[in-house]
């Protein structure tokens, strides 16, 4: 049976959105993969889902990495999936249920969305790291970066503070560190170079996906890890190679708010899948 998908992205970060509302869909992981492939496939960072939610939110959001894993968050993603009901129904605010936990969004105007991602979540378990440890101070460092951050966002993050980040070598580093021992559930890889305490300069290995153009947890996260640093305002906007994200860590709820375009770039249908 042929899938009709929606081409998505958020500051170029990328997405092929199915929706199992109506009709349930099941890929396998070599089929998700498949239809993540630039060069074979659709192409995408992340593959997503939309599916009914039983316990009052908006919709389910399923969200497969284009290695066909699956993930806990994406907030570039909730934005999309917000956008796109909200068009059907005409609703401002919208609760997207993820495996991660809920998040809210609002539409603030065309193609822009603010999505609440949460806490922070900062201590070691919660990430979660192969032991105890200071998450503001990892014992970590591989070729020219070394000493990150770490928080979860929905799904685990560490942040990496560079002054160079034209000329460091994220590809080579990348996979290595998410994949590194102290990292149970692998990780993503942030890595910023701070601006100025309000702008902040970001590129993401994302946990199966690799270097995106742009990473909204990440860019949560680097805000976050930033702010306990001491190195940057706990609102900043994070730059990245697909555009920018406005990201406000409310310091009375301690809720992260992250603020970012949602657009659909086409649509499509899928052929019948093995």
């Amino acid at each position: 049976m042929s899938l009709p998908f929606l081409k998505m992205h958020g500051a170029g970060n990328d997405f092929v959105v199915l929706d199992g509302r109506a009709t349930p869909v099941s890929l396998s992981m070599a089929a998700v993969r498949r239809i993540a492939d630039r060069r074979l496939g659709v192409g995408c960072d992340q593959l997503i889902i939309i599916e009914p939610d039983g316990a009052g939110a908006d919709a389910f959001m399923r969200i497969l990495n284009s290695d066909g894993t699956e993930s806990g968050a994406c907030g570039n993603a909730t934005r999309c999936v917000a956008a796109l009901i909200a068009e059907e129904t005409g609703a401002r605010q919208l609760t997207i249920r993820t495996e991660g936990g809920l998040l809210r969004a609002e539409i603030l105007g065309p193609a822009l969305v603010e999505v609440d991602m949460g806490a922070p979540k900062l201590e070691w378990g919660d990430i979660p790291l192969a032991g105890p440890a200071d998450t503001l101070h990892l014992n970590l460092a591989m070729g020219p970066v070394a000493d990150p951050a770490a928080c979860s966002m929905g799904n685990p993050h560490a942040t990496f503070f560079v002054e160079d980040l034209v000329h460091l070598p994220v590809e080579s580093i990348g996979p290595a560190l998410e994949r590194h021992k102290i990292f149970t559930d692998r990780a993503n890889i942030g890595f910023a170079q701070i601006e100025a305490p309000d702008r902040i300069r970001l590129r993401v290995w994302e946990r199966g996906a690799g270097l995106t153009m742009a990473c909204g947890s990440g860019a949560c996260a680097a805000l976050v890890n930033a702010h306990r640093r001491g190195l940057a305002e706990s609102r900043a906007a994070v730059i990245m190679d697909g555009g920018d994200l406005m990201i406000t860590w409310d310091q009375a709820t301690q809720h992260v708010l992250m603020r970012g375009p949602a657009e659909t770039a086409f649509a499509g249908v899928l052929p019948e899948l093995d």
